[in-house]
C-alpha cells in the first residue's frame, strides 16, 4: 500500500478496527488530507498511549512474576476518612497484563467509569475478596487497625492463594507470603487500582442503601464524609447507628450530649 486515495473512509476505518496498523500505513494516514482520516489517527494514537500507560501499571506485578510468583494480589481500602459507614477493603488478583482501559486510582475516576471498570474487574479477575469493617469495630479498635484487619481478611479469603501481595501504603507484617507496600500504590499498580475500585464501589453502593434507611443525613450525596451538609444534619439529628462515635466532631457532640467521656 502506497496510496490511500483509492480507499474510502469506511475502508480505512475497517483497517484500524482490524488492527492492521504499520508505521507505513500510519504515515500515509497522517499525510492524507481528509479530516476523518486524521481523526482516526488521533484516536488510534490515544489508544496506544493508554495501552502503554496501563502496561506500565503492571511493573510491580511483573517483578514478582519474574520471580515465579504467578498470582499477585493487590489490596486497597476505601472509606478511612468518613464520619459514618464502614471501611471497605478489597483484594484482587488479575490475569497477567489484563488490559483494563482507564484503570487508575478510584478517586481519580468518575462514578460512571468506576462502575464500568467494577463490572469488568468482577468478570475477569482471577480472584476477588472483599471485607467491610463496621463503625462499631472502628470505634473499638481505631480506624488504622480496622483497615489492617480488613486487609488480612480479604487476602486470606481469596479463593486463589496469592504468592505475593502489593498493598497501598500500609505494611502487613504477618503475611506468610512476600509483600510490598507502595505509597500511592493505587495509581502505580494495576492490581491495587483494581482493588481500590472494587472497595470504593462496594462502599458507595452500601452508603446509597444507608441513605434509604437514614434519609435525613444525605449519605447518597456525601457517602459519610464530613461535608457541610453532613455536619448540619449531625447537629440537628445527632449521630445514627452507622456513625463513628470516635471521630470528631461526633465525639465532642456525644460528650456534650451525654456528659460522659467517650
Amino acid at each position: 500500500m502506497n496510496d490511500l486515495s483509492n480507499y474510502t473512509i469506511k475502508q480505512v476505518e475497517a483497517l484500524f478496527a482490524e488492527q492492521k496498523i504499520t508505521e507505513e500505513f500510519l504515515t500515509l494516514c497522517r499525510n492524507d488530507g481528509r479530516k476523518a482520516i486524521g481523526t482516526l489517527v488521533r484516536r488510534y494514537e490515544r489508544q496506544q498511549q493508554e495501552r502503554q500507560r496501563v502496561a506500565e501499571l503492571y511493573n510491580y506485578e511483573r517483578q514478582f512474576w519474574a520471580k515465579g510468583c504467578e498470582f499477585v494480589a493487590g489490596v486497597d481500602e476505601a472509606g478511612r476518612g468518613p464520619l459514618a459507614g464502614p471501611v471497605s477493603v478489597a483484594a484482587v488478583i488479575l490475569p497477567h497484563d489484563l488490559y483494563l482501559p482507564k484503570i487508575n486510582d478510584s478517586k481519580k475516576l468518575s462514578a460512571k467509569v468506576r462502575d464500568e471498570l467494577y463490572d469488568e474487574i468482577m468478570d475477569k479477575a482471577l480472584a476477588i475478596k472483599t471485607a467491610l469493617v463496621d463503625a462499631k469495630t472502628i470505634d473499638r479498635v481505631n480506624i488504622y487497625q480496622a483497615t489492617i484487619n480488613g486487609m488480612y481478611e480479604s487476602i486470606f479469603g481469596l479463593a486463589q492463594e496469592p504468592q505475593a501481595v502489593l498493598i497501598d501504603a500500609v505494611k502487613l507484617d504477618n503475611l506468610p507470603m512476600v509483600s510490598e507496600s507502595i505509597i500511592k500504590g493505587d495509581a502505580k499498580s494495576a492490581s491495587i487500582a483494581a482493588a481500590s475500585i472494587i472497595a470504593k464501589v462496594n462502599r458507595d453502593r452500601l452508603m446509597d442503601e444507608y441513605d434509604k434507611q437514614y434519609p435525613e443525613y444525605g449519605f447518597a450525596q456525601h457517602k459519610g464524609y464530613g461535608t457541610a451538609q453532613h455536619i448540619e444534619a449531625l447537629k440537628k439529628y445527632g449521630p445514627c447507628p452507622i456513625h463513628r462515635l470516635s471521630f470528631e466532631p461526633i465525639r465532642s457532640m456525644v460528650d456534650r450530649q451525654t456528659g460522659v467521656p467517650f
